[in-house]
């Protein structure tokens, strides 16, 4: 496409554009269970007017905009004061939970240098299941990658022990999941934790999926196991608002455990043409409706909405472990929270995929071992049925080996 020599009509160009979303997931509907959290409608259009109040402004400039600056402090302290965040705790609003893994990792490098540790040859060590970006950030900055084998038990936990054991005087950080993205397991943070304590490591606990999760579930009555700043190891932690916070994207929370150590984060430049400049977090423009989305989100949402959703997305995830057991799938683990996976024992998960793919469900699947996955929201409490029925006529004709038919048929 080349830019066209005159301007088009605004109404011509949005109806392209809607013509183009013709062929996308109907998220909409439910029958969607990746890359979007459905908290409903209302919320939606709460995200859409705060986004667009402040999509213009720029939170790289807080003397500009000193309401965005507060709008972030206040996201700031709710975090903590959700994820038991001590006094002086600290931290940012970024762009993503990948910004939010990689500026952990950052600080965690350069608090390393600050204490005496070696400029060159350091690792991080952290469970096979923790999310890939901690790879894209050591890609980076040119730091070894230690992934350690799960626990052998069937509770797909990183295993404590083992990590340890790899562990060495290089290591500047060391990694559990609150839940892990493949199972959607809680990994024993109180464990790492003790380990961390012991080898004088950084703790870095990403919550990306469970820290807007985790807390209103415990308030819920379910069994959430220690894993934020409530364990002293913990320096670090992500959480994305943009996922189970249920703000606009892309929108997370990298969060401290103290501001001496949050320090090491920002970057600061003075020997340059340009005026002196201080950022943040990785990117430099910062946009303001995110910051302005999430902070409306949380006010109009409240503890109490937070409860409600949360409540109904492990009623949800519930209902769905009692029907795919019933099927005769097996769910990995034992999740808490949104997430889940399962594979059945007789037949392809993959297989099971690509035939509910044919009936309309967008939904992923986990490589290790190969599972179908789920990431709930709200929405999905109207469609669980449905999902379920699909389900049992999915395996029945991968049973029936006609499954391949049909999702050829369906993508020709």
């Amino acid at each position: 496409m080349q830019m066209p020599a005159q301007g088009r009509e605004w109404k011509e160009v949005r109806a392209e554009m809607v013509a183009r979303g013709g062929k996308d997931v109907d998220w909409r509907s439910g029958r969607t269970a990746v890359y979007v959290f459905n908290a409903g409608e209302d919320i939606h259009h709460v995200q859409q007017d705060a986004y667009t109040l402040y999509m213009s402004e720029n939170g790289l400039g807080p003397l500009a905009f000193p309401s965005l600056a507060q709008m972030e402090k206040d996201v700031i302290s709710m975090a903590l004061g959700l994820l038991h965040g001590p006094e002086g705790a600290t931290g940012a609003i970024t762009s993503g939970g990948t910004d939010s893994i990689t500026m952990a990792m950052k600080t965690a490098r350069d608090f390393a240098r600050a204490t005496g540790r070696q400029h060159g040859g350091h690792n991080i060590v952290l469970p096979r299941s923790a999310h890939l970006a901690f790879d894209k950030a050591a890609h980076l900055m040119d730091i070894a990658v230690r992934r350690v084998p799960l626990k052998g038990d069937g509770s797909y936990e990183a295993d404590p022990a083992a990590m340890a054991g790899a562990v060495d005087a290089a290591t500047i950080m060391l990694v559990g999941s609150a839940p892990s993205f493949p199972h959607g397991i809680i990994d024993p943070i109180a464990a790492l934790g003790e380990i961390a304590a012991a080898k004088d490591v950084w703790l870095h606990v990403d919550a990306c999926v469970g820290g807007y999760f985790a807390p209103f579930a415990r308030m819920n009555g379910v069994a959430v196991p220690a894993f934020d700043f409530e364990v002293p190891a913990v320096r670090s932690m992500s959480a994305d608002l943009h996922k189970y916070g249920y703000c606009a994207k892309g929108a997370s929370t990298v969060l401290f455990r103290s501001e001496d150590l949050y320090r090491h984060m920002p970057f600061a430049m003075r020997d340059w043409s340009g005026a002196p400049m201080t950022t943040p977090t990785l990117a430099g423009t910062r946009p303001g409706g995110a910051i302005s989305a999430a902070w409306a989100v949380m006010n109009v949402l409240g503890v109490s909405g937070y409860r409600e959703k949360q409540g109904l997305v492990c009623a949800t995830r519930e209902r769905i472990e009692a029907g795919v057991r019933a099927l005769g799938f097996e769910v990995l683990g034992k999740p808490l929270l949104g997430l889940m996976a399962f594979r059945h024992p007789e037949v392809d998960s993959l297989a099971v995929y690509g035939a509910m793919r044919a009936k309309g469900w967008f939904t992923s699947f986990t490589a290790e071992p190969q599972s179908l996955h789920l990431m709930l929201s709200p929405k999905h409490a109207e469609v669980a049925d449905a999902y379920l029925a699909d389900l049992g006529a999915a395996l029945a004709d991968v049973k029936a080996g006609v499954a391949a038919a049909k999702v050829e048929a369906r993508y020709s």
